[in-house]
């Protein structure tokens, strides 16, 4: 289970672990109204912003003002809300986070945290301009060439894999190739803040 539930939201009455009939795992359910209390995995969606100038790639990172991670860099990321796409989560991270205008591509990652129960997906992006600023939820918004990523200050290791994967891709498109799409699950717990 992801998080202990006592009551019942549709009702207030108390709620009971136990596995309701044709299911297979234990669900918080309602006797008093009989409302199953399904504890899904979240989804976090984010982009990889990138600024193409002759040649000369960089990535918009984030640093974060919130925890967990407080200080830590991060691609432009949050949980997604009901009544949007993740398309839709995508761009609106990114102006929260960054206050930058982007031209969104196709998926990029797909990354699956069972431990913290999450699934994180990444879109490439394209910056319109160079006119951004740290939203609430960042201390800094600073562009980042490959060899100057904070590999060992940032946040999360499905920042990190997202990172790899980008750049391992433009490796390929140099030699005519193109940028794929990626799945992996991420099993290492995160580390611990300095």
């Amino acid at each position: 289970m992801t998080s202990l539930m006592k009551y019942c939201s549709e009702c207030a009455h108390p709620v009971e672990l136990s596995v309701p009939a044709g299911d297979n795992r234990p669900r918080y359910v309602c006797a008093h109204c009989d409302t199953i209390h399904y504890q899904n995995p979240k989804m976090i969606v984010g982009s990889v912003p990138v600024w193409d100038q002759n040649g000369q790639l960089e990535v918009l990172l984030c640093k974060r003002a919130i925890e967990p991670r407080y200080g830590y860099w991060t691609l432009p990321a949050g949980f997604m809300e009901n009544n949007e796409t993740t398309a839709e989560a995508a761009l609106r991270e990114t102006v929260e986070e960054a206050g930058a205008h982007i031209e969104l591509g196709t998926l990029f990652t797909l990354l699956n945290v069972a431990q913290v129960h999450q699934v994180h997906l990444f879109y490439l992006a394209r910056l319109r301009d160079l006119d951004f600023a740290p939203g609430i939820e960042s201390l800094e918004v600073k562009m980042f060439s490959e060899a100057n990523i904070p590999w060992d200050d940032l946040a999360f290791p499905t920042i990190r894999k997202t990172l790899e994967l980008f750049f391992a891709d433009r490796v390929q498109i140099r030699k005519g190739g193109s940028y794929g799409f990626h799945t992996h699950d991420v099993s290492r717990p995160m580390a611990r803040p300095k």
